[in-house]
C-alpha cells in the first residue's frame, strides 16, 4: 500500500474526531489523537525499514533463515534512527488480535511497550484507551479508520517529514479550537520562524524554557535543514522544560517525530521554580513564556535576579533574566513578551535600565497585532546578547553599546477575521534588517548594508536611550509611522480551523 499523502492524513483525522464526539474529554482529545497517530506511525515507520532491509538482504543472496534473524535485531533499527517495535506493538498484529482480546487493551499495552523499548520515549505515550470512561466500540472504530493511512514515505517526502508535518498542522488547529487555553502550547509558526531566522542556529546548544509542543525547538531544526550548505540537524543540542505534564508529552512525541534527540528534562516542572537544566550554558535561547504572568513563584535570593528582583504581580523580567542567564559568553536569546515590558514603570523600569547599562539588549521588535490567536495583549521580542563584539573569525560588526530598535506592527496579513501571519517578505526584511546591523555572515553574502529607515527601523546608542529614560518601545525611536496598531480586517470564517472550533464547542 502506498503511503497516504498530509491531506488524505488531515481528512482521516477529521473523520477521527467525529468518531470521538462525546466519548472523550476535551482535555484528553489532543492525547488521545495523536498518541494514536504516533504509534501507527513508529509502526509505518518500523514495517517501512523492515520492508527495505528484507529487499536488500535478499538482493545480496542472503537465506531466507539468516533474514528473519536481521529482521528482529533491534540494531538494525535503531542505528537507522527508527524506534524499535516489538510485535505486540506493531500495528498489524494489534489489528489482528484486536477483536479476540480488546483493542483499548492491546494499545494500552502497545504504548507500555513501545515506551519500554526507545528510552527516549519513556513517560510520555497515553495509555488512556482502556479506561472504563472511554467506549471501547469507538476506540475499535477509530482505529479501524486510522488503520486506512499509512504514515509511510511519499515520492518528495520521508515518512518523518510527512508526519512531522501534520502533527504540526494538528497542533496549531487545536490551539485555534481551544482559544485562550491553547495559548499555552502553541506560538503562532510566523513568530517562530521570525526568532529563528534572526537567531540563526547553525550550531551549538538551543534551549526552550517554556517549550509548549516544541515548534520553537522543531523550527530550530528546520532552518538548518533549509541551509544544510552550513550546518547538520547533528550539529545542535536541544534543550527545554515545560510545566504542563500533557504538553511535555505532546512536546516529547513532537521532536521524537521530527528526529531530534531533545533533552526536555526527565519530567515537566516550572522553569522559575525547579529549573531543570541549571547548568546548562546556551548559544541560543528562545521562548514564549505565559504574557504577564501573576502569581509565579519568586524567590528573592534567587542567583538569576542579577539586574533586580522581579516584581510579585508579573514574571516578565523573571524570564527576561532567567534567559540571560543560560546564555554563553556570546550566546543570543530571543524572547516574547507584553508590550508593556518595554515601558513598564518603578521595579520593571530599574531592571531594564540595569540591561541596558550592561549592553545585553541588542534588538527590540514590535510585532503586528493579532499574531496571536489566543490574547489580544500587544507583544513585542526581546533579543538579548551578553556579546556585541566583532567576535573575530565570524567578522560581527561592532555594536558595542547601541540597540536596534524595529517597528513591524504595520506587517502581516489576515489569514481570517481574526488572526495575522508575517509574510515571507516581512521576514526577510525583519530578519535581514537585523543581520544587516549585526553584520552577520548571511547579510555579508547578501551585500546588505544596514540604514536606518525611517517608520521601521533605527539604530541607537546608548545615550539616546538614556534620553528616553530606557523605554525600549519601538515607535520612540524609529521616527514618523505606525503610531497605533492596525485594524483588525474582515477574512475567511469556513475550513479546518473553524471546523476544530465547532468540535471543541462540542467537547467543553
Amino acid at each position: 500500500m502506498s503511503a497516504s499523502t498530509p491531506e488524505e492524513i488531515q481528512a482521516i483525522l477529521w473523520k477521527a474526531a467525529d468518531k470521538l464526539r462525546g466519548s472523550v474529554d476535551s482535555a484528553q482529545y489532543k492525547e488521545f489523537i495523536l498518541g494514536l497517530i504516533f504509534l501507527k506511525f513508529v509502526s509505518d515507520a518500523f514495517d517501512e525499514h523492515r520492508n527495505k532491509l528484507a529487499k536488500e538482504l535478499a538482493e545480496d543472496g542472503v537465506s531466507d533463515d539468516r533474514i528473519g534473524v536481521f529482521l528482529e535485531d533491534r540494531d538494525e533499527y535503531t542505528g537507522a534512527h527508527v524506534f524499535w517495535v516489538p510485535e505486540t506493538a506493531r500495528w498489524s498484529w494489534i489489528a489482528a488480535n484486536a477483536k479476540s482480546q480488546g483493542v483499548g487493551k492491546l494499545l494500552d499495552e502497545a504504548m507500555d511497550t513501545v515506551m519500554r523499548e526507545n528510552a527516549s520515549l519513556a513517560g510520555v505515550l497515553p495509555k488512556v484507551f482502556n479506561r472504563d470512561d472511554v467506549g471501547q466500540q469507538r476506540v475499535a472504530e477509530l482505529f479501524d479508520l486510522i488503520t486506512d493511512a499509512r504514515f509511510g514515505s511519499t515520492e518528495d517526502k520521508p515518512a518523518q517529514v510527512v508526519l512531522g508535518d501534520v502533527y504540526e498542522y494538528f497542533l496549531n488547529n487545536f490551539a485555534r479550537a481551544e482559544g485562550k487555553k491553547g495559548g499555552a502550547f502553541y506560538t503562532p509558526q510566523s513568530v517562530v520562524r521570525l526568532i529563528v531566522e534572526i537567531l540563526e542556529p547553525y550550531n551549538g546548544r538551543v534551549y526552550d524554557p517554556a517549550c509548549g509542543t516544541g515548534s520553537m525547538l522543531v523550527q530550530a531544526s528546520k532552518f538548518i535543514e533549509a541551509h544544510g550548505g552550513r550546518g547538520h540537524k547533528a550539529d545542535i543540542a536541544v534543550y527545554g522544560q515545560e510545566v504542563n505534564e500533557r504538553t511535555w508529552r505532546l512536546a516529547k512525541m513532537n521532536l521524537a517525530i521530527h528526529g531530534i534527540d531533545a533533552n526536555l528534562a526527565a519530567r515537566w516542572g516550572d522553569t522559575l521554580a525547579d529549573d531543570k537544566h541549571p547548568d546548562l550554558k546556551a548559544d541560543f535561547v528562545m521562548a514564549n513564556p505565559p504574557l504577564n504572568m501573576r502569581d509565579w513563584a519568586r524567590d528573592e535570593s534567587d542567583v538569576r535576579w542579577q539586574y533586580g528582583v522581579p516584581p510579585r504581580n508579573n514574571a516578565n523580567f523573571a524570564w527576561l533574566q532567567h534567559a540571560v542567564s543560560k546564555l554563553s559568553d556570546r550566546g543570543t536569546a530571543a524572547v516574547v513578551l507584553a508590550n508593556g515590558s518595554h515601558s513598564s514603570p518603578r521595579v520593571e523600569a530599574e531592571i531594564r535600565q540595569a540591561m541596558v547599562e550592561a549592553d545585553l539588549v541588542a534588538c527590540m521588535v514590535a510585532l503586528p497585532p493579532q499574531l496571536f490567536r489566543t490574547t489580544q495583549i500587544p507583544a513585542c521580542l526581546w533579543f538579548l546578547t551578553k556579546d556585541k563584539s566583532p567576535q573575530g573569525a565570524k567578522r560581527l560588526d561592532d555594536r558595542r553599546g547601541t540597540t536596534l530598535f524595529i517597528d513591524a506592527r504595520g506587517m502581516g496579513e489576515m489569514v481570517d477575521r481574526t488572526e495575522r501571519n508575517l509574510t515571507e517578505a516581512d521576514l526577510a526584511k525583519i530578519a535581514g534588517t537585523y543581520h544587516a546591523w549585526r553584520g552577520t555572515a548571511s547579510a555579508q553574502e547578501a551585500n546588505l548594508a544596514y540604514q536606518d529607515e525611517s517608520g521601521f527601523c533605527f539604530s541607537a546608542d546608548v545615550a539616546t536611550v538614556r534620553e528616553h529614560e530606557y523605554a525600549l518601545a519601538p515607535a520612540r525611536y524609529v521616527g514618523v509611522g505606525l503610531s497605533a496598531a492596525v485594524e483588525p480586517q474582515a477574512g475567511p470564517r469556513s475550513g479546518p480551523a473553524a471546523l476544530m472550533k465547532d468540535l471543541y464547542a462540542i467537547f467543553d
